[in-house]
C-alpha cells in the first residue's frame, strides 16, 4: 500500500525556486560531496522528498533557464546556448514564464540573483511577469577579468535593479559579495510580502566561475575556494529557510532546490563534481544534464522520501500550475505536471521519455525510461585532457567524435558500455521518439527544421 502524504491546506502555497549555477549531481554532502558539508540542504532533503532522476532541459546557463521559466524544450521557444552581453537577442516577451502565470493568479513576484535570457531591457525580468529583481543579467564570467577576455571583449558588469544599472562588480573582492548580496534581497523580499502569496526566484551566480567567498567563509572548507563557495551558498539557503520560518510561512511555502546544469570540470579545483556521471556541463551525457533536486513542503510533501522516477526542469512550471490553480499557459509546452507524484503517489510515472538536444538544435539523445541512445554528433569531452588550476581552464575540446551508442542506465549510469548492437528492438523504439521529435522541433544533426518552433526575442533594429 502507498503511503499518501496529507491533503495540503487550502491557503494558497507561497514558491521559493532555487536554482544554482554549474552545481554538480555530486556538490551536496547529501549526494557524497566531500571536503565541506551542505547542512541546510540536506535538511531540506531530510524535510522533503529528493529527486535522483531529475534533467536539466539542456545543459547550458540561457536554455536551461528559458526551459525552467517556459515549461518548453529550450529549442522550442528559440533559446540556445548562453547569450552573452547586448546580443540584442532574449527570452521572447511574448512567452508565458511561471512568474507571468503566478503574477496573473494573484502573487507578488521576484528574482535575486542571475537572469541571462537577454540583457537588454526589453527581455530583463520585469517585462517577463516579475514585480522585482535584483541581480546579475549574464554569467559573472562575462566581464573584463575573463580569461579570454582578448577575443571575448566583454564590457563592465553592473548589478540590475529593476531594469537600472546600479553599482559595478569590478573585482573579485566585489564578486565575493555575490552570494549575500542576493541572500539579503531574497530575505527582504519575504519579509515585504509575507502576508500575500509569492514566488520567489533565487538564481545563485555561483558555484559558477569566477569563484569568491567573503571573509567569513574563505579557507573554511578542506575543498579551497569550491568549498568555501558551496559552504556560503548553503548559508544562504538556511538564511532564507530560517526567514519563512521566522515569519510563520514555513508550512505554506513550496520550496525547490535544482541547478541549471553539471560541473564545468575543466576548471579542476574551481569545479564541482558529476557525482560520478559521465562528463560535464555544455555535454549531452548524464554529468551534463542530471541535477540534484529537492522538493519541501511540510505535510504535503512526503519527508525523508527519495524518488527515482524520471522528471525535467520543465516540469516544474506545469507542477506549480496544477497546485496553486494557476492558468496554463496558451501555447504548447512539453512539461509534465507531477503534483500526485510530488505528494507521495509512487504509482506515478508522468515522464516516460526525454529528448537531449544541445547546440543551436541538435538531437544528441533520446531516453525513455532507462534506456538512451545516444546518435553520433561532435561534443565537448573534458575526458583526455587534465583540468586547470587555481581558476585558468584546461582543454575541453569541441568537436569530439562521438559515436552512436545504446546505454542502460539501470545497471551502467556512467554511460560506459555501448549495447547497441545487442538491442536492435530497444534502438527502433527510441528511433521513433526521436523521429517525432525531429518532426515537432527539427534537428541540425539531420539538417531539418521543426513544425512547432518558436522564434526568440530579436531587438527591433
Amino acid at each position: 500500500m502507498v503511503a499518501m502524504a496529507p491533503k495540503p491546506a487550502s491557503k494558497t502555497p507561497n514558491i521559493v525556486l532555487f536554482f544554482i549555477d554549474d552545481m554538480g549531481y555530486g556538490d551536496l554532502s547529501v549526494n557524497g560531496a566531500l571536503g565541506y558539508k551542505t547542512p541546510n540542504i540536506d535538511k531540506m532533503a531530510a524535510e522533503g522528498t529528493r529527486f535522483t532522476n531529475f534533467m536539466a532541459a539542456q545543459a547550458v546557463c540561457s536554455a536551461s533557464r528559458a526551459a525552467l521559466l517556459t515549461g518548453c524544450y529550450p529549442n522550442r521557444v528559440g533559446v540556445s546556448g548562453a547569450f552573452g552581453p547586448k546580443q540584442g537577442i532574449g527570452l521572447h516577451p511574448k512567452e508565458e514564464t511561471i512568474a507571468d502565470l503566478l503574477k496573473a493568479n494573484g502573487y507578488t513576484t521576484g528574482i535575486f540573483g542571475k537572469w541571462h535570457l537577454g540583457s537588454d531591457s526589453i527581455f530583463l525580468p520585469l517585462q517577463q511577469g516579475f514585480d522585482e529583481y535584483y541581480g546579475v543579467p549574464y554569467s559573472h564570467d562575462m566581464w573584463p577579468l575573463h580569461p579570454w577576455q582578448a577575443q571575448a571583449k566583454y564590457p563592465p558588469l553592473f548589478w540590475i535593479d529593476g531594469s537600472k544599472q546600479v553599482k559595478e562588480i569590478k573585482n573579485l573582492d566585489d564578486a565575493s559579495l555575490i552570494t549575500p548580496t542576493v541572500t539579503e534581497h531574497a530575505v527582504s523580499f519575504i519579509r515585504k510580502n509575507k502576508k500575500k502569496p509569492f514566488f520567489l526566484y533565487v538564481p545563485h551566480p555561483m558555484p559558477h566561475v569566477p569563484l569568491a567567498a567573503t571573509d567569513k567563509f574563505k579557507g573554511k572548507s578542506d575543498r579551497g575556494i569550491f568549498g568555501d563557495v558551496l559552504t556560503e551558498l548553503d548559508w544562504s539557503v538556511g538564511q532564507i529557510m530560517k526567514e519563512l520560518k521566522a515569519q510563520g510561512l514555513d508550512d505554506n511555502t513550496i520550496v525547490i532546490f535544482t541547478s541549471d546544469n553539471g560541473p564545468w570540470l575543466n576548471y579542476g579545483d574551481h569545479a564541482g563534481s558529476s557525482g560520478g556521471f559521465r562528463e560535464g556541463k555544455g555535454t549531452s551525457f548524464e554529468g551534463g544534464q542530471r541535477v540534484p533536486a529537492i522538493i519541501r513542503w511540510p505535510g504535503v510533501v512526503p519527508a525523508g522520501r527519495v524518488s527515482n522516477k524520471l522528471l525535467s526542469n520543465i516540469d516544474i512550471l506545469p507542477t506549480l500550475v496544477k497546485l496553486t490553480g494557476a492558468k496554463s499557459p496558451k501555447e504548447k509546452i512539453d512539461g509534465i505536471e507531477f503534483a500526485a507524484l510530488l505528494k507521495g503517489d509512487d504509482t506515478q510515472t508522468p515522464r516516460e521519455n526525454f529528448l537531449y538536444y544541445y547546440r543551436k538544435n541538435s538531437l544528441e539523445a533520446v531516453r525513455k525510461h532507462d534506456w538512451k541512445l545516444v546518435f553520433a554528433h561532435p561534443g565537448r569531452t573534458y575526458e583526455g585532457s587534465l583540468p586547470g588550476k587555481n581558476g585558468q581552464p584546461g582543454p575541453a575540446p569541441e568537436n569530439h567524435d562521438f559515436p552512436i551508442a545504446l546505454y542502460n542506465l539501470g545497471r551502467d549510469p556512467g554511460e560506459r558500455y555501448n549495447v547497441y548492437e545487442q538491442n536492435p528492438e530497444i534502438v527502433a523504439e527510441l528511433e521513433k521518439i526521436a523521429e517525432a521529435a525531429r518532426e515537432d522541433l527539427g534537428d541540425d544533426l539531420q539538417k531539418r527544421t521543426g513544425k512547432s518552433v518558436r522564434p526568440v526575442g530579436k531587438l527591433d533594429k
